[in-house]
């Protein structure tokens, strides 16, 4: 099964600190994976990491004043938080006394029936009202907090981490994923079909739980692929308030589910920053991309020409993802479409090889002779081995010393490498440095203090009771 994360959202008024709030548990973990401009905030979505747990962090901004917008927006936004969300975060101002509106949150919030967490806010201000106050909206945990003076942040993650999973690794069940991401109009939906009618053997056609995430299974050859629709991200300052929010949420989770992604751009609007970070989105969630370039067929006077023109420019623009493949593709009249099958499949193989050892410290010296590493006076950094030690992203290990010395450029020059020797394309790599001198270290400082913790409690004589 391809890895979910739980999700998390925060809901709530305007000016009740719920941006303070998200900024505080996301940016402490330095773990901020998009920004999206808004009115009220710097960011919507975030990938936080606690004692061992991860999950999305998505901050509802939009609700505005309730005179007239709150009836518009707020049943949908918040019916939509409990539908996406494994936990919900009900924020409120400490210096304001309950409202309706605050109530209506509330009742609507547990009525999901899903953990509901209640976020006592601006604690530190004189005005704070008592405790007391907030237990008339019904949540049994209420949690006080000063997002601006990051007070409470660790008790709210606590909170969290114990109403989700653990991240675990759980048994593959052999089903490619593939999602189509992009922005809306680009032809994911048409594509989607198309994928859809090309198969003689489909076992399913589900709707997903979700408005905008429809799946199907189809089988091709021996492999059993589930492709999954989004209904795009828009530019932040055209997201609607309430459930178009939700759509960011609802790619990211699909994006998340996926062992490969389309990146759809529509070949008459190219080249924009959203495709960008959408590109970044899945990069960082370490799953394999294809960027697909749509309707194809909708291009005046192409030729060989316009497409060779064309692609140079688009790989520049996804400079920072070069191991992507690019296709153009025409749903109506199918070019390419069943290519895309062949791509996937070709994709997961790449990042389910497991390579030897010896392979990869046969390149690594070949690397290092060909090329040292620079670093300070009697300093150099030292590649002593390399192993790989996870697949999907494939991850790999460079042990040695004074690592910290190495140069990002070295590290780019070493990926590249490996990528080319290994053919990873399709799928990004991760690498990890560890300086043996350091564990080494951490070894003999954890050996002192077990010993000194020895010495503490050594048996003395005692009298039987």
């Amino acid at each position: 099964m391809a890895s979910k994360l739980p999700t998390v959202a925060i809901i709530g008024q305007a000016n009740v600190g719920k941006s303070s709030l998200f900024n505080r548990l996301v940016r402490s973990n330095q773990a901020i994976v998009a920004r999206e401009a808004g009115t009220t905030r710097d960011n919507v979505l975030g990938r936080v990491e606690h004692n061992y747990h991860q999950f999305w962090l998505v901050d509802t901004a939009g609700l505005k004043d309730a005179a007239d917008e709150f009836e518009a927006s707020i049943q949908d936004q918040i019916t939509e938080a409990a539908d996406a969300a494994d936990v919900i975060l009900v924020v409120v101002d400490s210096t304001q006394y309950v409202s309706d509106e605050d109530r209506t949150v509330a009742k609507k919030a547990l009525r999901s029936k899903k953990p509901v967490i209640l976020i006592v806010n601006k604690t530190d201000l004189k005005e704070s009202l008592p405790t007391d106050e907030f237990k008339r909206l019904g949540i049994k945990e209420i949690i006080r907090t000063s997002a601006e003076h990051n007070q409470g942040t660790n008790t709210v993650l606590d909170a969290v981490v114990a109403l989700i999973p653990a991240k675990s690794e759980e048994a593959p069940d052999n089903i490619l994923r593939i999602s189509l991401i992009g922005r809306p109009n680009v032809g994911k939906s048409y594509l989607f079909n198309t994928l859809a009618g090309k198969q003689q053997a489909i076992v399913a056609n589900v709707a997903g739980t979700t408005r905008d995430v429809n799946r199907i299974s189809v089988r091709y050859g021996a492999r059993d692929i589930e492709i999954l629709d989004t209904a795009g991200m828009r530019k932040p300052g055209k997201q609607e308030v309430g459930i178009e929010k939700f759509s960011v949420l609802r790619t990211l989770q699909a994006i998340e589910e996926s062992d490969v992604c389309f990146l759809l751009m529509d070949v008459n609007e190219l080249n924009t920053q959203l495709d960008q970070r959408l590109a970044g989105i899945i990069d960082d969630a370490g799953k394999g991309m294809v960027l697909v370039i749509s309707k194809w067929d909708s291009v005046e006077d192409k030729d060989a020409y316009t497409r060779d023109a064309l692609a140079p420019k688009i790989s520049n623009t996804f400079k920072f993802t070069p191991w992507a493949p690019l296709i153009f593709t025409s749903s109506v009249t199918g070019q390419n479409v069943t290519k895309l099958f062949d791509l996937a499949l070709d994709i997961d193989a790449r990042r389910h090889q497991e390579l030897k050892t010896r392979q990869l410290n046969d390149l690594l010296q070949k690397l290092i002779q060909r090329h040292p590493p620079a670093g300070l006076k009697n300093t150099h950094p030292k590649l002593r081995y390399m192993v790989q030690t996870d697949v999907s992203p494939p991850w790999f290990v460079i042990y040695g010393s004074n690592l910290k010395f190495i140069h990002w450029s070295y590290k780019r020059y070493l990926e590249r490498h490996v990528r080319e020797t290994f053919s990873f394309a399709g799928t990004p790599i991760r690498f990890s440095f560890r300086d043996e001198k350091q564990i080494k270290a951490n070894r003999e400082k954890e050996q002192l203090q077990k010993d000194k913790l020895a010495k503490k409690v050594k048996p003395t004589d005692s009298t039987e009771l």
